[in-house]
């Protein structure tokens, strides 16, 4: 059985619904062979990281920087997994109230250090809330896990 932990940060009501949707995407019927973990940032830690074979990140916009929780769990994780997990895939989606530019490139800054192979370009949900980010967040979670089951990743 492998493995996909899913650690976003979900403040509001909105950002609720996409953690949801990703974690319903992940749980596919037709998927089988994959266990799913979903963590808030400030309750996962290193042991959840190298227990997983691939790991969704989700996280709001903060002031064009990824939320402080999100933060804290790289700051929490980042050595006792440098090693490790090198290689680890990963996804990103980002809440964006304005473009998202800053949240991906902090995000990348961190992933790229700890040698982290993104699998996807990164679901940023830009602007005014749009329904259509729950389906788009729900088809991420779904193409992690079957990826994952498969073996491409």
């Amino acid at each position: 059985m492998k493995k996909l932990l899913i650690v976003t940060h979900a403040p509001s009501a909105n950002t609720l619904r996409l953690r949801e949707a990703v974690i319903q995407g992940a749980q596919h019927p037709d998927i089988s062979e994959v266990e799913i973990s979903a963590i808030a940032p400030l309750e996962a830690n290193a042991e959840d990281v190298l227990a997983c074979d691939a790991i969704i990140l989700g996280t709001t916009e903060n002031l064009g920087y990824m939320s402080g929780a999100l933060k804290d769990f790289f700051d929490r994780v980042y050595y006792p997994c440098l090693e490790i997990k090198q290689g680890l895939p990963f996804a990103l989606y980002v809440r964006a109230g304005h473009d998202g530019t800053g949240t991906c490139r902090a995000v990348d800054t961190i992933t790229t250090g700890l040698r982290w192979k993104a699998v996807r370009e990164h679901l940023v949900c830009r602007g005014e809330w749009q329904e259509d980010f729950v389906a788009q967040c729900q088809e991420l979670g779904t193409t992690m896990a079957m990826s994952l089951e498969a073996g491409i990743i």
